[in-house]
């Protein structure tokens, strides 16, 4: 307990730091004032760049830096370890797509709030605050849950620990997209913090996971927008399992989530067995 609720308390402080300017202040003022231009991306540019340097360790007291970079954990990574890092995430999605379809044939997916944008906004300016959205919540969760929570419970206690804890509480955040079925959803957030957790232990850097973050969002959030149906929403052809029974495309469905878990498990393994190699050629 030493060691996970101050991360706990620490990663979401981070995260509500960089958040909190963009969907509490900014987002909201462009909707309302002047929404035919998206002059709240400036602002919350130079801000995220602060922030990112500040909980870096780049910008703020010398004797904290080391610690919060250690903290944010965003190393680089060798050129030839990226193509391997976001193939291995997108294998990761790939496994989340198929854990949807599963789930929506065993429980009722929950509604989620509609995206709207005010009369009069074009459709351009509308799509660059949902870019921006999905930006500020990648570089800000990944850093909270994937570096600032996970690094100190994964360095004490092991990945799955620590992947355990920051998948509930990523869940448990998200509450406000389906306040009834907080419970119902909490396995697809743990598993959402699996691939981006487990990305992060693989590459031994949340950038991976941001990158794919932030790609994840523009797509599930322009979709929303769109159709008003949010990402979890993606099978609803199909039966239910307690009316229909079991048949053969819940069958694979199930099978294909699994077989794509364990095809993550390993390309993690893989990729930071490569990076490891990576460094070792560097150090040489």
């Amino acid at each position: 307990m030493t060691t996970i609720a101050p991360a706990v308390g620490l990663g979401i402080a981070v995260l509500l730091a960089g958040n909190l300017p963009w969907g509490a202040v900014l987002a909201p003022l462009n909707l309302r004032l002047w929404p035919q231009v998206p002059w709240a991306l400036l602002p919350m540019a130079v801000y995220l760049w602060l922030y990112w340097r500040f909980i870096g360790g780049r910008l703020g007291s010398r004797a904290t830096a080391e610690t919060r970079r250690t903290f944010l954990r965003a190393g680089p990574l060798a050129p030839d370890v990226w193509p391997m890092a976001l193939v291995t995430g997108l294998v990761g999605f790939g496994g989340l797509v198929l854990l949807l379809l599963t789930m929506a044939r065993l429980m009722v997916m929950p509604e989620s709030t509609p995206l709207t944008m005010p009369a009069g906004m074009p459709a351009l300016a509308g799509f660059l605050l949902i870019v921006m959205s999905s930006v500020v919540a990648a570089v800000t969760e990944e850093a909270g849950f994937r570096g600032y929570m996970q690094g100190p419970i994964e360095r004490r206690y092991g990945l799955l620990p620590a992947i355990a804890i920051n998948g509930v509480m990523f869940g448990l955040l998200h509450f406000p997209s389906h306040p009834g079925a907080v419970a119902s959803m909490l396995p697809y957030y743990v598993a959402v913090a699996g691939v981006y957790g487990g990305l992060t232990w693989a590459a031994d850097s949340i950038l991976p996971a941001v990158v794919l973050h932030a790609g994840g969002d523009v797509w599930s959030l322009t979709r929303l927008w769109l159709t008003g149906k949010p990402e979890w929403q993606l099978g609803t052809a199909s039966p239910p399992v307690a009316t229909a029974g079991l048949d053969a495309a819940f069958g694979m469905t199930a099978a294909g989530t699994a077989l794509l878990a364990a095809l993550f498990i390993y390309m993690c393994r893989m990729l930071a067995t490569n990076r490891d190699r990576s460094l070792g050629g560097e150090q040489r």
